[in-house]
């Protein structure tokens, strides 16, 4: 299986620590490639509609090459620490970016990573958890995972052993 991970965090930290203890688990049996969203010279998604959903993007940036390697994924993991009660602004750019061949990325699998610095059970992750499950109805998506993480100092993940096994163990259950 092909699977492209969105590292939606521009830090080196507990969203990382978790893509890594994933990809530790999925990397015998799967080819891996993880896109930094921070990294992207990417503009924000004007709604002109000149893509009509399959066509590609009309900026000339890294748009298309982008959106085109999770239109061949047969996996998509979205992988966001938690900005004000949602997602990155790098993770929405890619996900409102994928408009320009929304057509093609129908019936995908994907997984949601969300680390932030509340306990679990709180608000935030019940709203990004909806945003998702919202984009995975319109798409026709298979969410085959999500995971929120409690983790509040930089490094807390990594140091979590039976948060990076837990991460570990759904790498390799894909």
């Amino acid at each position: 299986m092909k699977i492209v991970i969105i590292n939606g965090s521009a830090r080196n930290g507990n969203t990382l620590a978790a893509i890594n203890a994933f990809i530790e688990g999925a990397k015998e049996n799967h080819e891996i490639e993880m896109i930094q969203a921070d990294k992207l010279n990417m503009d924000f998604c004007k709604g002109c509609g000149a893509c009509e959903c399959y066509k590609g993007c009309i900026d000339d940036d890294d748009t298309n090459q982008t959106i085109y390697k999770i239109v061949l994924a047969d996996l998509v993991v979205f992988a966001s620490p938690v900005y004000w009660w949602g997602i990155s602004a790098q993770t929405k750019l890619v996900i409102d970016k994928c408009y320009c061949r929304g057509a093609q990325l129908k019936g995908k699998k994907v997984g949601v990573i969300v680390p932030g610095g509340s306990p679990l059970g709180a608000k935030q992750y019940d709203i990004i958890k909806d945003q998702f499950d919202c984009i995975v109805k319109y798409l026709g998506w298979d969410m085959v995972f999500y995971k929120p993480f409690y983790a509040n100092g930089a490094d807390e993940l990594q140091n979590d052993a039976k948060a990076i096994a837990e991460m570990v163990e759904i790498g390799k259950s894909i």
